[in-house]
């Protein structure tokens, strides 16, 4: 099993509390990224957004770009997959820019989450048209053949509904072979490529005794819905297509983390993360709270015995 974490690039992940001791700041990102390879994580999420959906819109939250550009150069071995969003982002110009930063790593350091947006209010108080669901996933996919094209070759050519290049030239072209690795949902049987990589997002609680994890349980799930991040979340539940029985609990930590069922005494769960290894997951995100002193816990108590 790979261990990576989510970058607190909104300054925590729990929408009914207020600090969580993890300030949205390049210093404590940098602390972080910096202390995570030596206690034994690979991989570290950038995510991007804006506009802070965890805390409410006037919250300060981080660019992935340049924070992951920045990160890049003070660590030596953590690889750094950066969020992108296809209709915030001109193909070739951020082919371009990943390519610098795939140097400025050196070879498997530099990989991208690619996600097809979902907040509309997100787009308009940033001048970026907004889309449905099906035409924002038809973009996707032009997005990222202009991106493989530029990497790959140049004096490149596209044309397509959204996206237009003529002649093409990148340099300097991606050190990472044959490319910067590309992460996003979906399945990989109809392209002829090898088995499908699985990972697994959840926000982990790891305490002595199981009363202590759910005291913890119930001290960040007490759900205040006048909290400013809740009307994001209803909007994330109206832009997507995933299934949407979605509970309070659900609402109260970033991307349903707890349906991951990491929460327990260090036994419990590692248990729960063989139980992920043996149905082909081998890369697990972590979030938790607070980010640095929780992921200094879990390498301790579930990382370390796994070995």
């Amino acid at each position: 099993m790979r261990y990576g974490y989510w970058m607190p690039v909104f300054g925590g992940w729990l929408r009914n509390v207020d600090d969580e001791n993890m300030t949205p700041t390049w210093e404590y990102s940098k602390r972080l990224a910096i202390r995570s390879e030596q206690i034994g994580y690979s991989l570290s999420l950038v995510a991007e957004l804006n506009l802070n959906d965890i805390k409410g819109e006037e919250a300060p939250s981080l660019d992935a770009w340049s924070t992951a550009a920045a990160l890049m150069a003070v660590t030596s071995k953590l690889e750094l997959m950066v969020a992108v969003r296809p209709t915030f982002h001109s193909p070739a110009l951020l082919a371009k820019q990943a390519a610098n930063i795939d140097n400025i790593g050196g070879p498997g350091r530099l990989s991208l989450n690619v996600v097809s947006s979902w907040w509309k209010d997100e787009a308009t108080k940033y001048g970026v048209q907004f889309e449905q669901h099906d035409d924002r996933y038809a973009r996707t996919a032009e997005w990222l053949s202009v991106v493989d094209g530029v990497w790959k070759q140049d004096h490149f050519t596209f044309e397509g509904k959204y996206y237009k290049v003529h002649d093409n030239v990148l340099q300097p072209k991606p050190v990472s072979r044959p490319r910067p690795v590309i992460y996003a949902g979906g399945r990989r049987e109809g392209f002829g490529l090898g088995p499908m990589i699985y990972g697994v997002a959840g926000y982990s609680i790891v305490r002595n005794t199981d009363a202590e994890a759910k005291a913890e349980l119930a001290r960040i799930t007490d759900v205040k819905q006048s909290k400013a991040g809740y009307n994001n979340y209803q909007q994330w539940l109206a832009g997507t297509q995933l299934e949407q029985r979605v509970s309070l609990e659900d609402y109260s930590v970033s991307n349903r983390g707890l349906r991951a069922g990491l929460v327990g005494t260090p036994g419990q769960v590692l248990d729960q993360v063989k139980r992920f290894e043996a149905v082909g997951v081998n890369l697990l995100l972590l979030q938790c709270s607070p980010q640095l002193e929780e992921m200094e816990r879990f390498a301790d108590q579930v990382i370390q015995p796994s070995k």
